[in-house]
């Protein structure tokens, strides 16, 4: 080699050498987070378990770095809580909504359940945190900050049904008032209207009259409701002087039945007439019960016979056996299956909430009525709301209205 090559290579070599030691190394060039606004602090709106971390977003929020959330108890053993991509966790992506919390896509946001990190949490102590990001071999971290969650009085996310729940409020006192003043409108119900024609043919024709309530608890819906009709039939029962018979297939729903009769018969100034054998227990097997009652509706071949409550597969054998007699029946239950059986065989059938409106219709009670009338107005509010809301929220979407559709997505939704 001659020495003007030897002298080249050289060059060569210091030239290489200079521009790898002048280039920058992977760890001083990248981006640094922004830890500046690192905050550690409880989560709004909970029950006392959650504590929010919020740093700022920046250029260090890239693919493939990431952030680990570091916790530590009073032992000071810090360990890893969360581990997620450095580009994601906003406080855009929180789960509240608008008039509760600032969705701003520039500030990272991560809520940390307590519990599920420290095994022995205790409500109200403090816990120290950090956050680490990692890219590559270039790491970096904050200092600790210690932080407790506490619970709080007031989960501001619920207020629209703190606000639904005002205004059924003011419009349950308004019927209430109106109730009492001019009386509210109940559409007729013939099932119930012709309670009164099965007692007066019953008086006339001296017969008895017999009163199902089913084989359901006393806990359930259609017995209460069941219960609340007895009540009203035994008034007019009493009135009339007309024989009552209640076979029960419940020993509770039997001891009910007696006081609300015996209260009935107190009302309808003929306490001297109540007997204690008006409600009677019959058994406890579904076709047993059916059989008997069935026995007994034969024999004495009763005017008028009501089938009020809960009925399974019993309601055909006993509605049939009734209807042979001549007698009129009047039923009513929850079980859609057994509507058709009671349709066929009965005079009079309690479709749907008519079961339930039976009470307020029957006595006239201004505070049940406006119960019921509530219940209406309710209704009708969920389905022009549903309506309204789906309508609006259509149009968001086919114009790309944002702010409606997000709107639209916060009040119907139960935080």
């Amino acid at each position: 080699m001659s020495k003007t090559q030897l002298n080249l290579a050289v060059l060569a070599v210091f030239l290489a050498a200079s521009a790898v030691s002048a280039a920058p190394t992977a760890s001083s060039s990248a981006p640094k987070p922004d830890f500046a606004g690192f905050q550690v602090k409880d989560m709004p709106f909970d029950k006392g378990e959650t504590v929010l971390l919020t740093w700022p977003a920046g250029p260090a929020d890239v693919p493939g770095a990431v952030y680990q959330v570091l916790a530590a108890g009073a032992d000071g053993a810090w360990a890893v809580a969360q581990e997620f991509p450095a580009n994601s966790r906003y406080a855009s992506d929180v789960d509240l909504p608008f008039w509760a919390w600032k969705h701003d896509a520039a500030l990272h946001a991560v809520q940390l359940e307590l519990p599920s990190v420290f095994r022995d949490f205790k409500y109200g102590e403090e816990y120290s945190f950090k956050l680490k990001y990692v890219n590559g071999k270039a790491a970096a971290e904050t200092l600790a900050v210690k932080a407790s969650a506490r619970a709080n009085l007031f989960n501001l996310a619920r207020l629209n049904n703190l606000v639904l729940l005002i205004v059924i409020t003011v419009v349950f006192f308004w019927t209430v008032s109106h109730a009492k003043r001019k009386g509210l409108f109940i559409r007729r119900i013939a099932g119930l209207d012709a309670i009164d024609e099965a007692v007066g043919r019953a008086t006339e024709m001296g017969r008895p009259i017999y009163y199902s309530t089913g084989i359901g608890a006393m806990s359930g819906v259609p017995t209460i409701a069941s219960t609340s009709i007895l009540s009203e039939v035994a008034k007019k029962v009493a009135a009339h002087d007309t024989t009552l018979k209640v076979p029960h297939f419940d020993p509770i729903v039997m001891t009910v039945s007696k006081e609300i009769v015996k209260q009935a018969y107190t009302e309808a100034e003929r306490p001297d007439s109540y007997r204690d054998d008006i409600n009677f227990f019959v058994s406890q097997d579904q076709f047993s019960f059916a059989a008997a009652v069935d026995g007994m509706i034969h024999r004495e071949k009763p005017a008028a016979c009501f089938f009020i409550g809960h009925f399974m597969a019993e309601s055909l054998l006993l509605a049939e056996v009734g209807a042979t007699t001549g007698a009129i029946q009047i039923a009513g239950t929850e079980q859609e299956s057994q509507l058709p059986f009671f349709f066929t065989s009965c005079d009079y059938t309690l479709i749907g909430e008519e079961l339930y409106a039976a009470g307020a219709y029957l006595s006239k009670e201004p505070m049940l009525q406006s119960t019921l009338k509530v219940q209406d107005l309710g209704k009708a509010f969920v389905m022009v709301s549903v309506a309204a809301g789906s309508l609006l929220l259509m149009a968001g979407t086919w114009w790309n209205w944002q702010p409606l559709v997000t709107l639209i997505k916060h009040l119907f939704k139960a935080y």
